[in-house]
């Protein structure tokens, strides 16, 4: 009899995850936080890459569906100086191997796809414990419980599900996110909108940028980045939606005003997003029952691939799972053999891109790699 699957966590890879063993005919039930699927927003754009995200889809029988999703336009990437020139510009020839969709959009396709009831909804995890021979409790704060011989930690950066398997815990990373939002700006905010082009927009200097992509219609996602120590965020008041904007840009002083209006106009709120990694060698031995996926496994800071390797990591879960239907330690064990060194190495890359966008050299650290000059 085929083992069922209990995932915790209903983000883009634990719904991938879920797909996969749907497709392949194991039964799965998803844990989730969350009262709905539309109780928060689910983030901005996303590139979906060739080797990882998309044959993810694949797996997951989506990929058409997929492309229905895509915002066409949406790879163009520039960087600009502070002072607002042009350093580098990719129009969105048609020609990338990384289509552009909404994390929203991509979530509900996956949602959409498994059959009603996979998904239970408000079932917020407060304690995980072992019950020997491979077993396991999971307890959630509505009181009750649930036991499984095969468990999967999706859940992300805070995972409930971790310790079973490592005592590694999330580190600040030494920068911060300040995410804003313009709304109709090609009307409203024009220069703005000019900045920012048809895709993405990076503006950096060592240790700071401003970074935006252009969604839907015209909407404008903006994150301000900062290498500041955390203590330094804590003395801003971001309860004072005007006032924690303006001591935000007031670390771009003499940058190009369509720049800094990316924070000063925001529409939103402006939300901190403090960035946090686990060890790029983050691994654990093999217990007997349990593993983790995305981020609850590799966190790392952003570089494009996390929800990629989400996608992957439950892809390619399921496919082991499938591949060893009444021996759920063989797939974990092939699973992981393959997971640890692919996580490393994105890891490695990761602070490699983050050091090229906001170490010393930046832009020209970016710029270079862009064009092959590293």
């Amino acid at each position: 009899m085929r083992t069922h699957v209990t995932i915790i966590g209903a983000g883009l890879g634990g719904l991938t995850l879920a797909r996969v063993l749907h497709v392949h005919g194991i039964p799965v039930t998803v844990y989730e936080a969350e009262p709905s699927p539309a109780a928060r927003a689910q983030g901005g754009m996303l590139d979906i890459h060739e080797h990882n995200g998309q044959p993810a889809l694949r797996a997951a029988g989506l990929i058409d569906a997929f492309r229905g999703l895509v915002l066409e336009g949406r790879e163009a990437t520039r960087v600009l100086a502070p002072d607002g020139t042009v350093l580098h510009d990719e129009p969105d020839d048609g020609t990338g191997g990384r289509p552009e969709v909404l994390r929203g959009d991509l979530r509900q396709l996956l949602l959409g796809s498994l059959p009603d009831g996979t998904v239970r909804w408000g079932r917020k995890v407060s304690g995980v414990r072992a019950l020997g021979g491979g077993r396991h409790e999971v307890a959630f704060a509505d009181g009750t419980t649930v036991e499984t011989s095969l468990l999967v930690g999706a859940d992300g950066a805070w995972s409930r599900v971790r310790p079973l398997l490592s005592p590694a815990t999330p580190e600040y990373a030494g920068t911060s996110f300040v995410e804003t939002y313009l709304y109709d700006a090609d009307t409203r905010h024009p220069a703005a909108a000019k900045a920012v082009g048809d895709g993405g927009m990076m503006a950096l200097a060592p240790g700071k940028g401003i970074q935006a992509h252009r969604e839907s219609g015209g909407t404008l996602h903006t994150y301000v980045a900062l290498r500041r120590p955390k203590d330094w965020f804590a003395g801003i008041d971001f309860t004072d939606h005007a006032a924690a904007a303006a001591r935000v840009a007031a670390e771009f002083g003499g940058w190009a005003p369509e720049l800094t209006a990316l924070i000063t106009d925001g529409e939103t709120a402006p939300v901190l997003r403090p960035l946090h990694t686990l060890p790029a060698e983050h691994r654990w031995n093999r217990v007997a029952g349990v593993t983790l996926l995305g981020d609850a496994a590799h966190l790392m800071v952003p570089s494009g691939e996390g929800a990629n390797l989400a996608m992957y990591d439950g892809a390619e879960l399921g496919g082991a799972i499938a591949a060893h239907p009444d021996d759920a330690e063989a797939a974990l064990a092939a699973y992981e053999r393959e997971l640890f060194p692919r996580s490393a190495a994105e890891a490695a890359e990761a602070v490699l891109l983050h050091e090229a966008m906001f170490g010393e050299d930046a832009p020209r650290g970016l710029i270079d790699m862009f064009t092959g000059q590293e």
